[in-house]
């Protein structure tokens, strides 16, 4: 044993000295190293090793409380939005085969959904995203390594196999891009013990069954969206307010919809504990903090949805001295997603202030690259980022919530239009479309520059990509008014609103 520890120790000798050499030489192993496997973290290795840098990647991932795990490709690939919109397109098909009665369509006996069907092919799919991702490295000659990364020095990684094994790289600059998990609540017996998270939902291989989900974040309404609308008993607890930093008009809309949808909620309540009992069920008690009244209900599944913590703590930051948020644990970075430390830089979720969106981390990863590689200087822009959330009634939105507009600007310096509207399908099939609505936020005086808009309805994210391009170029409202419409659609109830809130008319839309 003893000749083995001094065998450890000469090997971990020698390998410092390799590293000692290579700096003093004034080389690295690498150009570029890329800790974090995700869409960020992919996409800046692969535009690097095009530009000619010599790049690795560092992903691993841990498993879950519950012991899921999945392969490389992050947040978005395997437990985000890919996996969450196949699951909602499920849910979408299962509103279709309601209309399409009304269609004319001669529909059989009872409709059910199976869940392992649905299950497997999503993980089917998401794990041939997986291999895509693995050959696209290769080709581009990205040294992909399955190890965890933590900070040794300013150039310096000390990799960890699942084994153990360690392997020590160099490199002349270090790009962070762990991104974040989500998390569990400290101050509830029983959360962590018995409840799944959106790292879990997509990998069950039998049915949650009666849910509950407790937060009121877009992954919490989109989560429940489409359990609901595959036919599962679903519950809503909500502490305070519905998607916190979006407008609240049309947070309300969109809670507003799910509700008459099916979807039951538990407004001001908070959750004490959560028990298993003998039959296997989990007992859920909880305060309404309005009226202080306890109560309780049991369900199969409880999915905590109460936010996202970055993965920085495993990283070594401290020991090299990069600074965090004390408030968020998450790197504070310059515009050009630089850290307190020269050579190394941090974006996509990790990064504090920035939005924990994949297309942003893909852009900001790539337009990295570029710089590192000395061939741009250009930065990202955050501004006007267009987003949807993935409900049962979708809702996209770009630029400013109304009140961050009022906030900025004042109540009289903004101009609001809006319409409630009904799309073409929901008439046959006699669906409710009041919650359909669209709201334009512009300054008031000028041109009236257009400073948000929001979509709420059918394919909200597909009617909104285009719209945020003009956003980016500076619209005004005479401009989107000078637009013409595409008919029928819904899209274009957007170019032809145009009642104002001050003006206190009806903007319910009639007639074509």
């Amino acid at each position: 044993m003893a000749a083995l520890c001094r065998g450890s120790h000469r090997w971990k000798r020698i390998k410092c000295f390799h590293v000692f050499k290579r700096k003093l030489a004034g080389k690295h192993d690498y150009d570029l190293v890329v800790i974090g496997g995700g869409s960020g973290g992919l996409a800046c290795s692969k535009e690097a090793a095009q530009l000619g840098q010599k790049v690795a990647v560092l992903d691993y991932v841990e498993p879950s409380a519950k012991g899921t795990k999945w392969g490389l490709g992050g947040t978005c690939v395997n437990v985000g939005c890919i996996p969450k919109k196949l699951m909602h397109q499920a849910a979408l098909l299962g509103t279709a085969v309601k209309d399409a009665q009304k269609y004319g369509w001669q529909i059989t006996g009872t409709v059910s959904h199976d869940w392992s069907t649905l299950a497997e092919a999503v993980q089917n799919y998401v794990k041939s995203l997986n291999w895509g991702h693995r050959v696209q490295l290769q080709d581009k000659k990205v040294a992909y390594l399955n190890l965890k990364g933590t900070l040794v020095d300013k150039h310096t990684i000390r990799g960890l196999s699942k084994a153990g094994k360690e392997t020590i790289l160099t490199a002349k600059n270090i790009v962070l891009a762990t991104g974040g998990r989500p998390k569990y609540p400290s101050n509830v017996p029983g959360a962590a013990e018995h409840g799944i998270t959106s790292d879990d939902i997509f990998w069950m291989k039998k049915s949650p069954g009666k849910t509950l989900v407790v937060g009121a974040s877009y992954v919490a309404l989109e989560c429940a969206g489409f359990l609901t609308g595959i036919g599962l008993d679903t519950t809503v607890m909500v502490r305070s307010i519905a998607l916190r930093g979006f407008d609240q008009q049309m947070a309300g809309l969109v809670t507003d919809y799910m509700e008459s949808y099916g979807t039951r909620f538990e407004w001001k309540s908070v959750p004490t504990r959560v028990e298993r009992l003998s039959s296997g069920a989990l007992k859920v008690t909880w305060t309404n903090t309005q009226t202080g009244c306890e109560h309780s209900d049991t369900f199969d599944s409880v999915l905590w949805a109460v936010g996202r913590a970055p993965e920085t703590k495993a990283l070594g930051l401290d020991k090299v001295g990069v600074q965090i948020s004390k408030e968020t644990g998450k790197v504070i970075v310059g515009a050009d997603e630089s850290s307190s430390v020269p050579n190394i830089y941090a974006f996509g979720d990790i990064g504090e202030g920035r939005p924990e969106l994949t297309p942003t981390a893909i852009k900001a990863g790539r337009l990295l690259a570029h710089r590192l590689a000395g061939r741009s200087s250009e930065l990202m822009n955050y501004d006007n980022v267009a987003t949807t959330v993935f409900t049962p009634l979708e809702y996209g939105c770009v630029g400013l919530s109304e009140e961050e507009a009022e906030k900025r600007r004042g109540k009289d310096d903004i101009e609001v239009y809006h319409a409630f509207y009904k799309p073409l399908e929901f008439t046959v099939s006699q669906r409710d479309s009041s919650q359909c609505y669209i709201k334009v936020i512009c300054e008031r005086d000028g041109n009236q520059k257009i400073l948000g808009l929001h979509f709420l309805g059918p394919n909200a994210g597909e009617v909104l990509q285009g719209f945020s391009l003009g956003l980016q170029c500076g619209a005004t409202y005479p401009q989107l008014m000078r637009t013409l419409g595409i008919h029928p659609t819904s899209a274009e109830e957007l170019v032809k609103v145009n009642i104002t809130k001050r003006s206190g008319l009806d903007p319910t839309v009639t007639g074509c």
